[in-house]
């Protein structure tokens, strides 16, 4: 199997989980649902859904077909979630939520240039294909990845992200994200 036929298939998988599991937690009734492109959400209702995620997530992913791909991911820790609340309440702008609180689950998957750039071209026809809200190439404060965010066509589902980045860019994306992104700690 391709790098690219890997990535296509850790994206058809991330949509699949995440659709999967949105639908079991937020179309039971027994949580409320928010429209999360109001600009304002309860913290509680956001920590609640990340707790759940956090104990539950290695459910969804053991049964997928991943045996051949590298990947690492994480659930967001409460901490920065809060840390993320804190800065995004205090814009000017109020952004809707689902347009920053975008990355409670992330995955990362460290491929060449050639091939994020092959993905990257990709993205269009695979849009509709995986339900891909959007994507963006980011290049800025000495950080190099590819984002691409899952989100099921629901405003109700809170988004999820997968980032590809280049080999030669792991240790400066790293340590970038050391310095402007865990000063909570």
């Amino acid at each position: 199997m391709t790098n690219i036929e890997k990535t296509r298939q850790l994206i058809r998988v991330v949509n699949n989980v995440h659709l999967q599991y949105s639908q079991d937690y937020f179309e039971t009734g027994k949580v409320q649902k928010i429209n999360l492109s109001k600009t304002t959400v309860p913290t509680e209702h956001i920590l609640q859904y990340r707790l759940n995620l956090h104990e539950s997530i290695n459910d969804y992913l053991i049964s997928q077909n991943l045996d051949n791909i590298t990947f690492y991911y994480r659930v967001k820790t409460s901490e920065s979630i809060l840390d993320k609340i804190k800065r995004f309440s205090n814009n000017v702008d109020k952004y809707p939520v689902n347009n920053w609180m975008n990355d409670i689950f992330g995955a990362r998957m460290i491929l060449c240039k050639e091939d994020i750039g092959q993905v990257h071209e990709m993205l269009d026809d695979w849009q509709e294909l995986f339900g891909l809200k959007n994507w963006y190439l980011r290049d800025k404060d000495d950080y190099r990845g590819l984002h691409i965010y899952f989100k099921n066509r629901s405003n109700f589902y809170f988004p999820w992200e997968l980032q590809l980045w280049d080999e030669n860019d792991v240790e400066r994306n790293i340590q970038n994200h050391r310095l402007l992104k865990r000063g909570f700690v």
